[in-house]
């Protein structure tokens, strides 16, 4: 599982390339860099208001021009309040616009990845990014970098005015500063530490509970409970002692702040009462310098905060944007539409390799005509499955090549090839939703009626009719309230409904019992008229029929031909149907 290092240069490169999401909303971008420059206007001005209440009107006993004053600064609150309303809204709003649009184009970018990238990536990692990552992004707008900005021009226009009220004033009120800048270093690298460490055990968490919870029939049969939770609670700890460390940061530095404020408020008093005393620094000045430190540090209590959220949501666009730079995924060149595939066959001297040249399959070559079953046989680890992956491309294959209907699987287009080719996987796949969402995959060109034919026509209509609300039934996770069976026919009823030129089934009648395989094959015998069909087959009783059968070992054509032709060679296959025909006579 990756893990992140804390990094220490600030990477202008990567917000900038953040901020490249934010083009379609420029007004809202430019409009609340705007407000950044209203709020260091304002900020100074309703306390040398004040400054000038005190000094002038209230001192000659101007009562007209103090009830003018008073309402000048009512209506400054008011306007202060509703521009900074509007800013916090505004930049919620660009953060969440930008995380939705990302979101899109990490999901657009993961689904179309190669299946090697998800063969070494766990799920719960992927989670992560498109989740947890990408909202953290958010923050880079909402309280990030121009937050920051506005903190950072709203104290150097409240020093600036004090600099000009009163140069000495404001050095002898700033002494303790330097404190305060080596605090505000200390918290910041240690809360970044920390945060480094939440993410990555966030990681961790969301792996380890995806994983576990998709696990769980094997977690409970082999008795892992404890062990397992002995991990999660190791992980789970972590995960506590990294935000506890960022906890205690808080607690320390921002009451040091408080005592630094403190100590800043003592020494203006202290210098400036004797000043007052000598007339050389007014009342009004003295009241205004407490507003103008009491606004100065509040920016500056969170400004290390906000800078580490910044880093924290730069962190998570690094991980994200790994992602959109990954470039493991299947060229889709291709032009051919398939319109017209008669489903012909051919690998020509393949070689595939999983992981290098370490090849899984070796120079394997033969020819389907269209309409023909070409059934696959061999031992576990043989290559059976790896044959029917690289047929429609889910592996690009180092060697040799693949034609159907004469044409280099890279001619076609990915869509086009892919539906062509219908799969029914030994481990059917269905989604939480209706039965009906199930079969169409959402695809509103296939109509009901089309469903309830397919379905007669494989065998299932009467029995999914008999579950409560029928085609609308909701079938849970992973379709986990319906037998395998049931899910295997299910399966089929979506093959049929893309009417595929080539038809793949992988082992579709292997774990299921006896009567449930006896409506399969029905439903397979239904399936595959008048289409070429590739059929890896654990049970050899249900190839006898097939065109062609091919015997795989260690990724190698042992033998090819018909079941009879296989059985009088005496070679593998009549091995491999001698040992199930012995063990089902016991």
């Amino acid at each position: 599982m990756e893990n992140l290092a804390v990094k220490k240069v600030f990477d202008f490169s990567l917000l900038r390339r953040i901020f490249t999401f934010a083009a379609p909303y420029k007004r809202a971008l430019y409009l609340s860099v705007a407000m950044t420059v209203i709020f260091a206007v304002i900020s100074p001005l309703r306390p040398y208001l004040i400054q000038v209440t005190v000094d002038k009107y209230i001192a000659n006993q101007l009562m007209k021009m103090l009830v003018t004053v008073t309402i000048v600064q009512i209506a400054l609150l008011a306007v202060e309040t509703v521009v900074r309303f509007y800013f916090s809204y505004l930049t919620n709003w660009l953060g969440q616009s930008v995380v939705k649009d990302l979101r899109v184009t990490v999901y657009k970018k993961i689904v179309h990845l190669n299946l090697a990238f998800f063969d070494k990536t766990p799920i719960g990692t992927l989670t992560t990014r498109t989740v947890n990552d990408i909202e953290a992004i958010n923050d880079v707008f909402s309280e990030g970098i121009i937050s920051i900005v506005s903190d950072l021009l709203t104290i150097l226009a409240i020093l600036v005015v004090m600099f000009i009220e009163d140069w000495r004033l404001t050095l002898v009120s700033l002494s303790p500063f330097p404190i305060l800048i080596f605090a505000t270093y200390v918290f910041k690298e240690s809360v970044n530490k920390s945060f480094y460490r939440v993410r990555n055990a966030v990681s961790a968490l969301n792996a380890f509970v995806q994983e576990h919870l998709t696990g769980m029939v094997v977690v409970q049969a082999f008795t892992s409970e404890k062990r397992e939770f002995a991990r999660f609670k190791h992980i789970n700890k972590e995960h506590r002692k990294a935000n506890i460390d960022a906890i205690f940061a808080y607690s320390v530095f921002f009451p040091v702040v408080e005592i630094i404020l403190a100590i800043s408020l003592g020494l203006m008093v202290w210098w400036g009462s004797n000043k007052v005393l000598n007339y050389e620094v007014t009342q009004g000045v003295m009241i205004a310098f407490i507003m103008y430190l009491n606004m100065l540090f509040r920016p500056l209590r969170m400004l290390a905060d906000k800078f580490n959220t910044l880093q924290m949501g730069m962190v998570a666009s690094e991980r994200v944007f790994k992602i959109l730079d990954n470039q493991d995924y299947i060229p889709d060149r291709g032009h051919e539409k398939g319109n017209k595939m008669k489903g012909a066959i051919t690998f020509d001297h393949v070689h595939f390799a999983y992981v290098d040249d370490r090849y899984v399959l070796k120079d394997i070559t033969f020819h389907a005509n269209p309409g023909d079953t070409v059934a696959i046989v061999g031992h576990t680890g043989s290559g059976k499955t790896t044959i029917i992956s690289i047929l429609n491309r889910l592996y690009e294959i180092q060697k040799g090549s693949i034609k159907i209907d004469g044409i280099e699987l890279p001619a076609y287009s990915l869509e086009a090839l892919r539906s062509r080719i219908g799969v029914v996987l030994q481990d059917v796949f269905l989604f939480s939703g209706s039965i009906y969402d199930n079969i169409t995959l959402h695809n509103k060109a296939i109509t009901r009626e089309q469903v309830e034919e397919a379905s007669r026509l494989i065998g299932i209509h009467d029995f999914i009719m008999q579950l409560p609300g029928g085609y609308d039934y909701q079938v849970m996770e992973r379709g986990s309230t319906l037998s395998l069976g049931q899910r295997q026919l299910i399966s089929f009823v979506r093959a049929l409904l893309y009417d595929p030129a080539i038809l793949v089934l992988d082992e579709a009648t292997s774990s299921v019992d006896t009567e449930s395989e006896m409506m399969i094959q029905q439903a397979i015998d239904k399936l595959i008229a008048d289409r070429t069909a590739v059929i890896i087959a654990h049970r050899l009783s249900t190839i006898s029929k097939a065109d062609k059968i091919i015997v795989l070992d260690k990724g190698e054509i042992k033998e090819m031909g018909t079941h009879e032709e296989l059985l009088k060679l005496e070679g593998f296959y009549y091995k491999l149907h001698s040992m199930q025909f012995n063990a089902n006579k016991v």
